[in-house]
């Protein structure tokens, strides 16, 4: 536990947390709607500072990142609780638990956590399986004590910042996949209980504001967020406000949640999602969470159409790309961050 930032005082003990749009109002003794976030006597805390409840060595890819330090692994650790409420989580447990478990148990430190990736050669750790968001105290100490040791840190967001907080966190990370549920206001507030426009600035002001690499995740949900319609205004804007260099995964959804009655997305609809991304311009396009389609996870240079990283589930291979990240067929330097 560790006294909070971005919030207020306000009267009677209440406080306002200022961390995301929801910017919850809280009594003494109550929680935000995170969970995350405590008010103690009128002072607001972040009460899973310190208490990572997944902690595992992942590949980089599975965060997806295909374009920073591809082929290495990664310390990936997350806590509880979540400012989005997704009908379709995944870890519903840990983004919205009932309660804390091992509340008398000693604290990870930020420190603890780098010399775990330092002792094993790991040179990067990502703030991830629930949202990092709402352990934005924790994820930016362990980004400190990362870099103390030269290693790098990596966010895996829904991008629901505020603008008190959005880009001191990210200026803390090293790279961040942000995932886009929909481009549509309704989806948010319907399926997620949150907002577009917030979600949008916070990439804006990453890509903008920060030397923090971005990736964009789409998970396709059929019949709610793969109109080609709306793929089409995502595609566009991404490619406009975030560059055309930026990588976009498509993901395949699978029952899950409160939508065990909405099928798989069909490969098709992940094809077709690419193919508009490729025409509105974008350069590095990507499905995952599907087989057999190998062509649509490799890294092809811009310029010459090479090959460059080659992709079999979570493993990568570089194929036609130097040490440096240039095409080593026409010269062209792939944008990300590759030594």
């Amino acid at each position: 536990m560790k006294t909070a930032r971005f919030w207020k005082a306000l009267e009677n003990g209440v406080v306002q947390c200022e961390l995301c749009p929801h910017r919850c109002r809280i009594p003494v003794g109550a929680r935000g709607r995170c969970f995350g976030r405590l008010n103690e006597g009128g002072t607001l805390v972040a009460q899973t500072w310190g208490w990572p409840v997944a902690m595992q060595v992942d590949p980089i890819e599975k965060k997806p990142l295909n374009h920073f330090l591809p082929g290495t692994p990664i310390l990936s650790l997350g806590t509880l609780g979540c400012n989005l409420a997704c009908q379709f989580c995944q870890n519903w447990e840990l983004s919205h638990p009932s309660g804390l478990p091992h509340p008398e148990r000693t604290p990870v430190l930020p420190e603890e956590v780098a010399q775990m990736a330092a002792r094993g050669g790991i040179p990067s750790v990502a703030a991830t399986y629930n949202e990092p968001a709402v352990w934005a105290e924790y994820a930016m100490d362990i980004a400190d004590a990362c870099h103390a040791k030269g290693l790098r840190m990596v966010a895996v967001s829904a991008g629901f910042f505020s603008p008190e907080s959005r880009v001191e966190f990210f200026r803390k990370m090293d790279a961040a996949n942000v995932d886009l549920k929909s481009f549509r206001d309704d989806f948010y507030r319907k399926w997620c209980r949150a907002r577009l426009g917030p979600v949008l600035e916070t990439l804006e002001a990453i890509r903008k504001e920060t030397g923090c690499w971005l990736e964009v995740t789409l998970l396709l949900i059929p019949g709610l967020n793969d109109s080609e319609a709306e793929i089409d205004e995502l595609t566009a804007w991404v490619a406009e406000h975030l560059g055309a260099g930026t990588p976009l995964h498509f993901s395949a959804f699978h029952p899950d949640g409160d939508m065990r009655d909405v099928p798989p997305t069909p490969p098709a609809t992940l094809r077709r999602a690419r193919a508009q991304a490729k025409e509105n311009g974008l350069h590095h396009v990507y499905v995952g969470n599907v087989r057999g389609e190998e062509d649509a996870t490799a890294t092809i240079c811009p310029d010459c159409g090479a090959h460059l990283i080659e992709r079999e589930g979570f493993r990568s291979k570089r194929t036609g790309m130097d040490a440096a990240g240039r095409c080593t067929a026409c010269g062209r330097e792939c944008e990300g961050v590759w030594k």
